[in-house]
């Protein structure tokens, strides 16, 4: 329960801070105007807020700093740092996991290379595959023909059965050249990932070797 006097305290002292607060000084702003001259004043003009000021507390320091507006071309140079650093970014961040799958997978250069020979080997083999299916089309595709080019030097009309066939079988070659071409594709993308494989592994062995000498030669 609040005594008379303690009440009076109360009253008095929020008094003082209303009237402290209406008679607080104005924030004061540092600008530059048009002429490129600093002003201080107490506010900033609409046509000047976009190049930046200054707030300043009653005693003229610094409190708070708004920047000026950034230029088309500044926003821009911005913009491309930003894309570099973020490429950048998903270049280590890729290395990163690259050197790490290495490492996981694999112990020295030769398991790096029987496992490009296993995936090689399955690749030919598929290759061979579709090789022998080509030659075998072509050679029915051929009997065909031979048939057809006979029947039509005896004055027979070729039948639509037989010359769908040899342009069904003709589509077939074609798409099994496609996926010959595809196959050999990928050999050489296999081929060339599995040499940047082995030089990367090559480096991180490198490292890997300088450090231990670096560790046996500082344990001395």
């Amino acid at each position: 329960m609040l005594t008379p006097r303690r009440a009076t305290a109360l009253v008095g002292a929020l008094v003082l801070a209303l009237a402290t607060s209406a008679f607080a000084a104005p924030k004061l702003y540092r600008y530059r105007n048009h002429e490129g001259v600093v002003v201080v004043g107490y506010q900033v003009p609409a046509d000047l807020i976009k190049g930046g000021y200054e707030v300043l507390n009653d005693e003229g320091m610094v409190i708070k700093v708004v920047p000026r507006e950034l230029t088309r071309k500044e926003l821009e140079a911005k913009d491309a740092q930003r894309k570099l650093e973020e490429a950048a970014a998903a270049e280590q961040a890729r290395l990163r996991e690259w050197d790490e799958n290495l490492l996981l997978r694999y112990s020295t250069v030769l398991d790096i290379e029987a496992a490009r020979n296993r995936a090689l080997q399955d690749l030919r083999i598929r290759v061979s595959i579709l090789k022998g299916n080509r030659r075998s089309l072509k050679q029915k595709v051929e009997n065909l023909q031979s048939d057809a080019a006979d029947m039509e030097r005896r004055g027979m009309i070729v039948d639509v059965e037989r010359l769908r066939s040899i342009e069904q079988m003709q589509e077939e070659i074609a798409a099994t050249d496609r996926a010959i071409a595809e196959r050999e594709r990928e050999i050489d993308e296999v081929q060339a990932k599995f040499a940047a494989d082995i030089e990367r592994f090559g480096m991180l062995q490198e490292v890997v070797q300088m450090r231990r000498n670096l560790s046996n030669s500082q344990g001395r």
